[in-house]
């Protein structure tokens, strides 16, 4: 069994505190180990490091920035290793899911998968595997150990027909094969026209979008073409203090800092008992 290894780190000091790197890159290798590898059958280690310069050799890091200006989500290095670039900001843990998932479901950004297209009077197409944008907005997020985390399609997402007994999306929000949800998107290839299309529920509204011909020499790989072609309705790394979502997570941290904490004292109890036995 191939273990990735992926590496949560700053660009630089000061953006993120390393108590809450490692607090999120905890969540992200549960998330990865409960709810995404027995989906997916990916298998991988998500570890916290304070520096770029900590990070080992082999692998795959998320670097969370403190600006984009366009260019988040995946890349590539020049050697064609996957990273990917995270805004910081208040809900910075959910664009670290998005981008860990996505970087786990399809490393290269050239996954493709055959069915049928959303798009009238289109047949046959090729779906691009991005696991979490035709749900990444926050409603559908959810928690693990306090920390914010993205929802994610499962296989079943490009089934030919709709199951009563299948799951669609880990959260359960998408109900059949290959809808996307308000505030998500979904990317494919036509062989037909050899152009690339994304069904967009942007604003209230569903729309395609003709993105054109394949720019290899430009972009390199599938996924780094589409992310620069898809707008930046709503920044995920960025939710507003007041959202539900936002509230619903800072209720749950409370929560989490209240329990973690009584354990913390306990411990501390117990060292100290353990300090003061005195062997007969």
């Amino acid at each position: 069994m191939l273990v990735k290894h992926l590496a949560l780190t700053v660009e630089k000091d000061g953006l993120v505190g390393t108590p809450e790197l490692m607090r999120v890159a905890a969540a992200l290798q549960k998330q990865v180990t409960r709810d995404f590898a027995p989906v997916w059958d990916v298998h991988a280690t998500v570890s916290a490091f304070a520096r770029l310069e900590d990070v080992p050799v082999g692998y795959w890091p998320v670097i969370v920035t403190a600006s984009v200006n366009g260019a988040a989500g995946y890349h590539e290095d020049k050697n064609g290793q996957p990273f990917a670039l995270v805004e910081a900001g208040n809900s910075w843990s959910l664009t670290a899911s998005h981008e860990t998932l996505e970087m786990l479901g399809d490393p290269f950004g050239k996954r493709l998968i055959a069915g049928t297209s959303p798009k009238p009077k289109q047949g046959r197409v090729e779906f691009l595997v991005e696991v979490c944008d035709p749900s990444e907005d926050e409603r559908y997020a959810y928690m693990v150990n306090g920390v914010m985390v993205s929802d994610f399609y499962t296989p079943h997402f490009f089934d030919p027909v709709k199951s009563a007994s299948v799951q669609y999306s880990f959260t359960g929000a998408i109900t059949a094969p290959r809808v996307v949800m308000p505030g998500g998107y979904l990317s494919w290839h036509d062989p037909v026209t050899d152009h690339w299309f994304q069904e967009l529920y942007f604003n209230g509204k569903r729309t395609f979008k003709n993105l054109g011909k394949f720019d290899a020499k430009r972009f390199g790989n599938y996924r780094s073409f589409t992310n620069f072609h898809t707008p930046v309705v709503e920044r995920l790394s960025q939710l507003a203090k007041g959202s539900p979502m936002m509230k619903s997570a800072a209720a749950s941290t409370r929560m989490s800092d209240e329990s973690t904490s009584s354990k913390a004292t306990q411990w501390r109890e117990k060292i100290r008992e353990l300090r003061s036995f005195k062997k007969p």
